[in-house]
């Protein structure tokens, strides 16, 4: 089970990157800019799988397992991304309160041989009812700020989420079975770029 390669995560997600390092993964980080500026009538499953793989493809290099995903929020057709602003944030968070919405994250391998590998994850999140007030409170938090549909999971968001139908991994920013899946698909084991720390500590 050799990793044949160093791995490379092409994104500055700190969400991700403590995803990985949850795995004790030994990798790189290498963020990779892109337009992420939707083609027209571009759906949101293309749009995030597209862009992924375009993430991938920009920060690789010879001889390296190259990793990316782009996730964003769905609620009745229409795409969230990052918000702009906070007055973006709470607009967002308006919509979303008292209802499902979707979550997608297209994830990209690019192995240091062969073409791109690419999937879509999607899971439901059912978000609570909030009062005016916890909204300008969450949106002041600045936690909003730098998250697709202005709320993280995994911090002071989870406050607010009634119900996660799905992967929870992909509502944080990287479906970790599709990864393991990737990997699989290129003929690897995501398990091969683990460090060892872990048994070491373990033993201690």
């Amino acid at each position: 089970m050799s990793a044949a390669g160093p791995l490379v995560l092409a994104s500055a997600s700190p969400r991700r990157h403590e995803l990985l390092e949850s795995l004790d993964l030994d990798f790189a980080v290498r963020p990779a800019a892109v337009d992420e500026t939707p083609h027209p009538g571009e759906r949101p499953r293309d749009l995030v799988r597209r862009l992924a793989r375009e993430k991938a493809e920009a920060a690789a290099r010879d001889g390296e397992w190259v990793l990316a995903a782009d996730t964003i929020v769905v609620e009745d057709g229409s795409i969230l991304g990052k918000p702009a602003d906070r007055d973006e944030a709470r607009r967002m968070l308006e919509r979303l309160q008292g209802r499902w919405h979707l979550v997608l994250t297209g994830t990209a391998l690019r192995p240091p041989a062969g073409d791109t590998l690419h999937a879509v994850e999607s899971t439901r999140v059912l978000f609570a009812e909030l009062t005016s007030e916890q909204i300008d409170w969450y949106a002041a938090t600045g936690e909003p700020d730098d998250k697709a549909g202005a709320y993280a999971v995994q911090g002071l968001g989870s406050l607010f989420i009634l119900e996660i139908d799905g992967n929870y991994s992909n509502v944080v920013g990287l479906p970790l079975p599709t990864v393991r899946q990737l990997f699989e698909g290129a003929g690897s084991d995501v398990r091969a770029f683990r460090t060892g720390r872990t048994a070491d500590r373990q033993r201690n």
